[in-house]
């Protein structure tokens, strides 16, 4: 018998060939709902709370402030004293209970405020983990641009080993 051996065709089209429907060139695709909606979605349903208002819950035993901006950010900048550092790309596994990666500070029955840089991300991260059932939660309005502006306290980070 004859041995029966695939056969890939591969096809080369050049740039004329390949359109994009209704994309003029330099034009970004649109998106459904771009960030300003996906914002204002999340501020509609979360509580916001003033650098002030945040200040004044600094040392509370039934407050947990998260800071959730990238490590970088806090080594270059600081952070709110005593802050729980949680990264925005791990926040929905560190909250589930069923999680290999859950961390128990999330199960204490404190109040959560958590922030990032200018409230944006902390925003978003605020209305998922209150869809998920963590329900004494809030943000900062602002981020830790408008605590620092506020000249509340900051904790710098010991430099790191090179």
């Amino acid at each position: 018998g004859h041995a029966i051996t695939s056969v890939t065709r591969v096809a080369f089209l050049g740039s004329s060939d390949l359109m994009v429907a209704d994309k003029q060139p330099g034009q970004q695709m649109a998106l459904k709902v771009g960030y300003k909606a996906l914002l204002a979605e999340a501020e509609a349903v979360i509580e916001s709370i003033t650098p002030t208002a945040a200040s004044a819950l600094l040392g509370s035993d039934n407050v947990v402030f998260v800071d959730i901006r990238d490590i970088r950010e806090l080594q270059r900048e600081g952070k709110v004293p005593e802050a729980f550092h949680a990264t925005r790309g791990m926040i929905e596994f560190w909250i589930d209970p069923e999680s290999p990666y859950f961390k128990q500070i999330f199960a204490e029955p404190k109040k959560f405020i958590f922030y990032c840089q200018s409230g944006w991300r902390s925003a978003l991260t605020t209305q998922t983990v209150q869809t998920m059932g963590l329900e004494n939660v809030c943000h900062i309005a602002g981020g830790f641009k408008a605590w620092q502006e506020a000249g509340n306290m900051v904790e710098k980070l010991p430099p790191r080993n090179s």
